[in-house]
């Protein structure tokens, strides 16, 4: 079975697992949304058009009365679109909201699809290039959901294929962009800060992949090991 194939099993098994969700009266901003939207999102899941499903993914909990339970309803229909580069919503955003319903708190059969979904996710990122969601946003996503950013670099380091090390050259030089390394925060609202974790990792476990010429400046490598505060 390939990365892709893994993927869709597990946004499957993410379908399954949610469906015990059932439909509920959505209340909230009726400035924002009309009653039409309101009963549409108190309906069936599957007729909730892609637009209002988008809009909700990225609106601010406090529009709605049980911000947790409607996200939580609405996750299949956020989750497969984003995974696939279908969204349109900032992914880093997506994270954040996650995190506001308080994801790692629901009941463990949701929550452990959704963890099978971040790791089958990254897998197929690092198999891939170019992909649906840049490895970037893919990493800061997931980082921030997760509230941990060293395992899925620990994945990156064990996967070596030509898609991993082209992902990782596009890393660097993004990141590399006037030096935002030095003060590198992910997630929407830069709740997780990740310069000591990630410079720590280039300058090490990967060093030897990193062709990027900047990391070959002394000068800069002893900036980077001092803004980051690692050792010699």
């Amino acid at each position: 079975m390939s990365r892709d194939e893994q993927l869709m099993t597990v946004l499957d098994a993410l379908d399954r697992a949610f469906a015990s969700e059932e439909p509920f009266l959505v209340t909230g901003c009726t400035y924002c949304y009309g009653e039409q939207d309101l009963a549409e999102l108190s309906g069936p899941l599957h007729l909730i058009s892609d637009d209002l499903v988008s809009s909700v993914a990225a609106e601010v909990p406090d529009h709605w009365d049980d911000f947790p339970r409607l996200y939580r309803r609405l996750v299949p229909r956020v989750i497969r679109p984003l995974v696939t580069g279908r969204l349109h919503v900032d992914e880093e955003l997506i994270a954040s909201r996650l995190v506001q319903a308080g994801w790692t708190t629901w009941d463990a059969p949701l929550t452990e699809a959704l963890r099978d979904v971040w790791s089958a996710w990254w897998l197929s990122i690092l198999h891939t290039h170019p992909s649906p969601v840049t490895v970037r946003e893919a990493l800061s996503l997931i980082t921030v959901a997760t509230n941990s950013l060293r395992p899925w670099l620990n994945a990156w380091t064990a996967t070596h294929t030509p898609a991993a090390d082209t992902h990782l050259a596009d890393l660097v030089d993004d990141v590399m962009f006037e030096f935002e390394i030095t003060d590198l925060r992910m997630g929407f609202y830069g709740e997780y800060h990740a310069t000591a974790e990630l410079i720590g990792w280039l300058l090490t476990d990967v060093r030897d992949r990193v062709t990027d010429a900047r990391f070959d400046d002394p000068e800069l490598l002893e900036h980077l090991r001092t803004t980051a505060q690692l050792p010699n």
